[in-house]
């Protein structure tokens, strides 16, 4: 084959391999842009009793709460958004049951992860964090904002991405919670939150906390899930009995 032939052939070869190392290298950031995405909990004594702290990064938004490890009662749940920058861990809060002073502040931690552990720096409580679901993933998987749900067959349809008052679900590979609140007063309103399971259309809850009402915990719940036009419709009973019929949209 004439030089000049295989010139022709060559650059638009070298340019569609060029392409696909581009493109495989922004998969790749992709897939490791939050190296800290799941669960992490840290189990720890205190004078009244032996308490679980559990940590949960997903997308863009992260949660961080504390519960008794015997009878599963509330202690507090804080959270918001978050970033890493390098080894920097900065969070933005949009609720805090301890200090509501808080809601609209900022804080920077350092992290450093290693396997299934973790380090934070920048915070009160020492000792290393414990992956709870590296690796898993359920179509789930992320922040989802309350959009809206069906009543007589009408639906109704709720913009809370913009407005102060949120109900925000955080999902892991493994874990949920739901976090009810207003980032303009720093009024709370509710959470609840455990394991979960995801297959097969059914969705399952695993309650091992719930700021209501303690007597919740280690119900089982069962719904039935689909996600449809990128929205996760969810319907089922709720947890006091009620036939309902939900909209979550995913959070950016």
């Amino acid at each position: 084959m004439h030089l000049t032939t295989l010139l022709r052939y060559a650059r638009p070869l070298c340019w569609l391999a060029g392409l696909l190392v581009i493109f495989s290298f922004i998969h790749q950031q992709e897939m490791t842009a939050s190296p800290l995405d799941g669960g992490w909990q840290q189990v720890v004594s205190s004078e009244d009793g032996e308490v679980k702290h559990i940590l949960l990064f997903s997308g863009n938004y992260f949660s961080w709460t504390i519960h008794k490890t015997g009878s599963g009662a509330f202690v507090s749940t804080k959270g918001g958004s978050w970033k890493m920058e390098g080894k920097k861990l900065m969070v933005n809060y949009e609720f805090d049951t301890t200090d509501p002073k808080l809601v609209g502040t900022s804080a920077t931690w350092k992290a450093k992860q290693k396997g299934s552990t973790l380090k934070l720096k920048g915070i009160p409580l020492k000792g290393k964090w414990q992956a709870m679901d590296q690796g898993v993933d359920t179509p789930l998987n992320g922040p989802w904002i309350f959009s809206g749900r069906k009543r007589n067959g009408e639906i109704s349809r709720t913009d809370m991405t913009t407005r102060p008052r949120k109900t925000m679900k955080i999902l892991t590979g493994n874990r949920f919670q739901w976090i009810a609140y207003n980032t303009e007063t720093g009024k709370f309103h509710g959470t609840g939150g455990g394991s979960y399971t995801a297959e097969n259309g059914v969705y399952t809850e695993n309650i091992e906390f719930f700021s209501r009402d303690d007597n919740r915990v280690g119900a089982k719940l069962n719904f039935n899930f689909e996600i449809k036009d990128g929205d996760w419709h969810h319907s089922g009973k709720s947890s006091s009995g009620q036939p309902m019929y939900e909209f979550w949209s995913r959070r950016k």
